[in-house]
């Protein structure tokens, strides 16, 4: 299969995505919409526009995940990210979050993400998996070691909804939590306060 060549600069003329990528902006602001802002973002990215509106875009998307992260928090529920677009999208979000982060060397910060991902995501590979994030980072594991020998890059179907997410290790999930057991307890612990507030 052949993916279509994208024109950039026939893009920018072309009236129909141009109304497309205004609507998105009002849709995703009006409903409060991380999903719809993704999409506002991709067709921001095509287009190449200037970083300061990508940046702007990517700001929305991290606060309103941030703040719908605060309301699943409060009301005791769950992200149902293989059923619903808009949860599954917040659930990305805060997982880039948390990834930029880790990145960007603030290890506890990402480990504190992560947690909250596992305490709220509902589907148990995913949850384990970021445990299994959390654990890492717990443990001192640098994020480009982190890429570089933990996560199984081969292993990622772009067709998959939950592709955004890094599921697959070089070893079984187990077998790495086993490995981490200290830092496995210690994140345990740290949920335990997350779990009373039920």
């Amino acid at each position: 299969m052949q993916i279509p060549e994208i024109h950039v600069d026939e893009l920018k003329q072309d009236k129909e995505f141009l109304d497309n990528i205004k609507r998105l902006e009002q849709e995703s602001r009006e409903l409060h919409s991380v999903e719809k802002a993704y999409k506002l973002l991709d067709a921001k990215l095509i287009i190449e526009a200037k970083e300061e509106e990508i940046d702007e875009v990517f700001g929305f998307i991290v606060n309103t995940a941030l703040d719908k992260l605060a309301t699943t928090l409060s009301e005791n529920k769950s992200f149902d990210v293989v059923g619903d677009e808009e949860d599954r999208a917040v659930a990305r979000a805060i997982y880039e979050y948390g990834m930029q982060r880790y990145s960007e060397n603030d290890k506890k910060g990402a480990k504190e993400l992560f947690l909250v991902l596992y305490h709220t995501i509902d589907y148990d590979e995913l949850k384990d998996a970021m445990m299994v994030h959390a654990c890492l980072a717990s443990g001192g594991v640098e994020f480009d070691r982190f890429i570089d020998e933990f996560v199984d890059v081969d292993s990622v179907d772009p067709y998959d909804v939950l592709a955004f997410f890094v599921m697959k290790f070089t070893k079984p999930t187990s077998t790495l939590l086993q490995e981490y057991n200290d830092e496995l307890l210690k994140c345990k612990e740290e949920l335990k306060v997350l779990q009373e507030s039920k």
